[in-house]
This record gives C-alpha cells, sequence and structure tokens, in this order.
C-alpha cells in the first residue's frame, strides 16, 4: 500500500523514538543541504527530515524546493535540536510533485494578508491560514455536535428560492434566460418570467429561516447551517456576497427561551475550539499581539485573543432593552463628547458598529444580549410586543453583541397570530400571495415560536482574531472578485 504514512501532528505528539516511519507533506525550507523542513497541514508545526549528507543523489537533493511535495521513510529519533522532541532519519526520500522554485509564489517570507487573497489557492500552506482553516473546521463540526445532542433535526433550505426573507431586495438574480436584451417581455417593458426555467422570478437565498419556520412546525427543533448570499455593494472588512449562516427554529420557545439557547450555543462552540485548537489559537493569538503593535496605543484591543474567547465563555451575557441601551449611549460621555461617527440623539435609531462595542467594552465589559428592538428597523415576521408605549412599537427581536466585532447573532420570537402578520406584511408591501405557505403555518397549528441566525464567517472571525472577513472562508466573494 502507498499510503503508510503518519500523519506529522501524530508524529510529534509521541516522545517514542527508534522506529521506522514514513510522513508525506509540503516542504517549507531545505537548508544547509541535509535538513528539510516538511508541514503536511495537520499542524503548524513542521517535521525535521535529516538527508545525511552523502547519502542522497545530487539531482534528487536540487528538486527539494520549497512548496515541492515528497513522501520520506526513516528512523524516528531523538532530535538534539531546539524546538521539537524527534526528528526523521531519512533512508528513502520521492519526490512526488516538484516545485519552480522560481515560480512558487510562497516564499519563506512573511507575506501580507492582501498579497494571500491574490494566491487564495496557495494560501492555506500558510501557517496562519492553515491555523484559520483548522479553527473553522472545529467550529463547524461543534455547532453539529451541539444541536445534535440536543435532539435537533438538521434541514437543508433551499439555496434557489422566490421569497425574500430579510425584505432587502439585495438578491442575486437565478435566470436562464438570455441577457443579451432579447428576453420576452411583458406589455409594461418588464421581463417576462413565465419563459424562464422556474416560470418565475427566482434568485439566491439570503436566508434559509422561513423555510426553517416551516419544518419547526413538524419536528419542533431544526437547525439549517448553508450558504446564503447578498448582492450588497459592500467592500467592507465585515460583508461578504457569500457566507454561511446558522440558524436554528425552535417551536414552543418565546424571546428569554432564545436567548438562552443562543448564549449556550456560542459558549459550546468557543470552548469547543479552545480545548480541541489550542495550539492554533495560541499561535493566532501571537500574531495578533504583533499586529495589535503596530496600532497607534488608542485603537489597540484591551484584551488579546485567548482573553477574549474566555471573556465570552466565562462571563453571563448582560441582557437589557435596546431602550435601556439607547438612554446608556445617549448619556455616555463618548457621545456628549462628540466620539461616536454617527451621534445617539433619539429613541428608533438603528445602533451602529461602534455603539453595539461601546457597550461590550467600555461601559458593560461583558457580552450583551439587546431585546426589545423598534418594529420600524426590524424584518416583517418578528413578534410585535404588546402593551408598548404610544409611537413606541417594539418587536420581540433580540442580537448578541461580542467585543471587538459587535453583532454576532440576530433573532426574535416570531410572529405566530395571523392577523398582526397580515397587517405587518402590509405595511411593509410584502405580498402576501408570494408566501401563502409561509402564512399556512399560521392557519393550521401555529404556536409560538423563536429562532436566531449567526454569520459563520462571524464567529470564525471572532475566534481566531483575523481582522477581516475575507480571510476566514476558503475562497470569498465580494464586489468584483470571483477567482478561483
Amino acid at each position: 500500500m502507498f499510503n503508510k504514512r503518519i500523519k506529522i501532528k501524530e508524529l510529534l505528539a509521541s516522545e517514542e523514538a527508534n522506529y521506522e516511519a514514513t510522513v508525506m507533506g509540503w516542504v517549507r525550507t531545505f537548508r544547509n543541504n541535509q535538513f528539510i523542513a516538511l508541514n503536511d497541514g495537520s499542524t503548524n508545526n513542521n517535521i525535521q527530515i535529516v538527508a545525511e549528507l552523502g547519502k542522497f543523489d545530487e539531482a534528487l537533493l536540487k528538486r527539494l524546493t520549497t512548496g515541492a511535495c515528497i513522501k520520506a521513510t526513516g528512523e524516528v529519533i531523538a532530535s538534539l535540536g531546539k524546538g521539537q522532541k524527534v526528528e526523521l532519519k531519512a533512508t528513502e526520500i520521492e519526490i512526488l510533485g516538484d516545485s519552480d522554485a522560481e515560480k512558487f509564489p510562497l516564499q519563506p517570507k512573511k507575506h501580507s494578508l492582501e498579497f494571500l487573497r491574490e494566491i487564495a489557492h496557495l494560501r492555506f500552506r500558510t501557517n496562519t491560514f492553515s491555523a484559520v482553516f483548522r479553527v473553522r473546521h472545529a467550529l463547524a463540526f461543534a455547532i453539529h455536535k451541539f444541536f445534535n445532542d440536543k435532539g435537533f433535526v438538521y434541514l437543508h433550505t433551499p439555496i434557489i428560492t422566490a421569497s425574500d426573507a430579510e425584505g432587502a431586495g439585495e438578491m442575486f438574480k437565478v435566470t436562464t434566460l438570455p441577457l443579451d436584451g432579447n428576453a420576452p417581455k411583458n406589455d409594461d417593458g418588464s421581463i417576462n418570467f413565465a419563459a424562464d426555467f422556474f416560470g418565475r422570478s427566482t434568485n439566491l437565498t439570503v436566508s434559509g429561516q422561513l423555510e426553517g419556520e416551516l419544518a419547526a412546525m413538524a419536528f419542533s427543533d431544526i437547525y439549517t447551517f448553508g450558504p446564503t448570499f447578498r448582492a450588497e455593494n459592500s467592500n467592507t472588512t465585515r460583508h461578504l456576497a457569500e457566507f454561511w449562516m446558522i440558524e436554528p427554529e425552535v417551536a414552543f420557545n418565546d424571546l428569554e427561551d432564545n436567548m438562552n439557547l443562543a448564549e449556550a450555543f456560542i459558549k459550546y462552540v468557543i470552548k469547543h475550539a479552545m480545548e480541541h485548537n489550542k495550539e492554533d489559537l495560541e499561535f493566532l493569538a501571537q500574531r495578533l499581539e504583533e499586529e495589535e503593535k503596530q496600532k497607534p496605543q488608542q485603537d489597540r484591543s484591551e484584551l488579546g485573543l485567548i482573553d477574549k474567547l474566555n471573556f465570552v465563555v466565562e462571563n453571563d451575557f448582560q441582557r437589557l432593552t435596546y431602550t435601556e441601551a439607547i438612554e446608556i449611549l445617549r448619556e455616555s460621555n463618548h457621545n456628549k463628547k462628540k466620539k461616536f461617527q454617527y451621534l445617539v440623539d433619539k429613541w428608533g435609531v438603528d445602533l451602529q458598529s461602534e455603539h453595539e462595542r461601546y457597550l461590550v467594552e467600555k461601559h458593560f465589559k461583558k457580552p450583551v444580549i439587546l431585546t426589545d428592538y423598534p418594529a420600524e428597523i426590524k424584518a416583517f415576521y418578528m413578534r410585535q410586543n404588546d402593551n408598548c408605549e404610544p409611537g413606541r412599537q417594539t418587536v420581540a427581536a433580540m442580537d448578541i453583541l461580542a467585543p471587538g466585532i459587535g453583532e454576532i447573532v440576530g433573532g426574535s420570537q416570531r410572529e405566530e397570530r395571523i392577523d398582526k402578520l397580515l397587517k405587518r406584511m402590509e405595511e411593509m408591501h410584502i405580498p402576501a400571495e408570494e408566501l401563502w405557505w409561509y402564512l399556512d403555518t399560521r392557519k393550521f397549528g401555529a404556536c409560538p415560536h423563536a429562532g436566531f441566525g449567526l454569520g459563520f464567517e462571524r464567529l470564525v472571525q471572532f475566534v481566531t482574531g483575523m481582522g477581516n472577513i475575507r480571510d476566514v472562508i476558503p475562497f470569498p466573494r465580494y464586489p468584483k472578485s470571483a477567482e478561483f
């Protein structure tokens, strides 16, 4: 059998020596014509392969360039070098794939994240991205484990849909009609989608929530975890055109149940990564610390990465209403001295990231759950609160705010009363006939229910400390970029 290799992480974790082993991986460096640093992606640590002088053919040694893929067999021996307990004294070295040293863009030096984005197909081979994507994997696994252990059903919701769950209208159209102006038209000049593949206008989904609610009316507890799309022309460090969302929907849950589930969920998945990816997170913490030193003092984070993660895992989240938060922000010295880019001057304004971070990092110094937002700034499906002050209609919404990033979770109790839901849809110009199937759940056995959405990349960004969301998804999609 060709592949009798041992993974480098496993080999380095053992202090056992004096046995034969085969490793395979990619050459990071080759120095003094005898020391090969080999990595196979299982860990950021390399195994040192010793190619004894005079033992191997000169032509073979010339092919041991950075990026080359090799198979090495030999004896695992105690290492005399610093930083590793064992190394491999090679008896056989086979080149599995050559790498042209002149053309290989990943040389053994520090590369900027911007440059690595341009070669995203190769950036997995750097220590930073190796660590980021192993942590991403651990978080994805923990998400499934958390919900599975609680008896949730994992639901695959459609990627192609005719509905706009968020009412934002920033969607990618899906069509087989010609784009050269020859698509069939209605009398008013609009496109006639009757001839299209689905016989109607369709787009890529912005959320699986509405379909998730349908399943919650049968299974009680479901979650979705899949790709979502926003055609938002945004070039910030926090937005992507294609990203993954986790969206649980739970029958018989109210807003408080929803908050409890979301808090337990966030703590669980972060704790899982801290326990299973300690080495990767320590590397990323060190990287972030060095990055922070380059910033002006006032822009530096008060917490290191590991401290920030512990801060979330170990603290009960502070819960308060939007109205209470507005009062805190309006009366803050930060607001009075006009240090906010967006001043908080009245009830009803949509909170910005700077306001959310102030509440978490400066005022409460712990994660925050904000509830009961003004109905005007929230989606049509959120349950309208009873007994509101005149002119201050609120909904049973909740956002979880985390240090360094602001909003990480958004959710609500859903409006189960069909009369109130229909009135709200009318106010927001959402055609009831297009969502007849959604409204059916309010006609046939409606019940109180709630759910939330968590942008997976925001979570990965938070846990890894990466400053740009484009660096926590393998192949980022954003305006003018669909490479790879």
